[in-house]
């Protein structure tokens, strides 16, 4: 659904295809004040961005860790590190998500802005700044949550007698090229069980 990343994102791909139909436009203060004001109701989604940018390499490699733990651990020691790997990365995002954000919100006026100033007129900027400010717009974010569920329930409920076989047949296909035995009766609905090596 519709929110200030997506308005974010969504100027972000239409500024290029702007900057090909239309010429450069005059800068002025009334401008800038204009993109001002849009950057900062805007400043949550580049927040968020910058968010996502930290998180990205830090969830990859909670990800390969968890994948080489069983094979490079004790057994015994294997909960004990795997602590300590999500502190490591607790304490890496407590100190990196700030500084990016606090960068990229830096950086938004330059670059974004800029280029806003750019390819915009002021009267188009003005009609940006009505969208997002409009107090009908900040009802309809409010609503993206609600919206998405209804569609994400009647979706899964529609498509899972469909689906839900071939999850369970690409998990049996994965597990027998890594030549492990999933438990029976796991579904993905119900959670995915851990798997045992298979009898030689």
């Amino acid at each position: 659904m519709l929110n200030k990343t997506t308005i974010a994102i969504a100027l972000a791909l239409a500024l290029p295809f702007a900057a090909a139909q239309t010429p450069p436009q005059p800068s002025s203060p009334a401008k800038k004040a204009l993109v001002a004001r849009i950057l900062k109701v805007q400043q949550p989604g580049i927040e968020g961005m910058a968010r996502t940018l930290v998180e990205q390499p830090a969830f990859e490699l909670l990800g390969n860790a968890a994948s080489a733990l069983p094979s490079r651990v004790p057994k015994d020691k294997q909960d004990a590190v795997a602590k300590d790997i999500q502190g490591d990365v607790q304490k890496y995002l407590a100190e990196a998500v700030p500084l990016v954000q606090a960068r990229a919100v830096k950086l938004a006026p330059g670059t974004i802005g800029a280029l806003m100033e750019e390819k915009f007129s002021e009267d188009e900027l003005k009609q940006v700044v009505a969208i997002i400010e409009s107090p009908i717009y900040g009802k309809f974010q409010r609503m993206g949550e609600d919206m998405q569920k209804v569609l994400v329930e009647k979706l899964v409920a529609e498509t899972r007698p469909t689906i839900e076989p071939k999850v369970r047949a690409l998990g049996q296909s994965v597990a027998r090229r890594l030549g492990v035995t999933p438990q029976a009766g796991v579904t993905p609905q119900t959670g995915a069980a851990p798997a045992r090596p298979a009898s030689r």
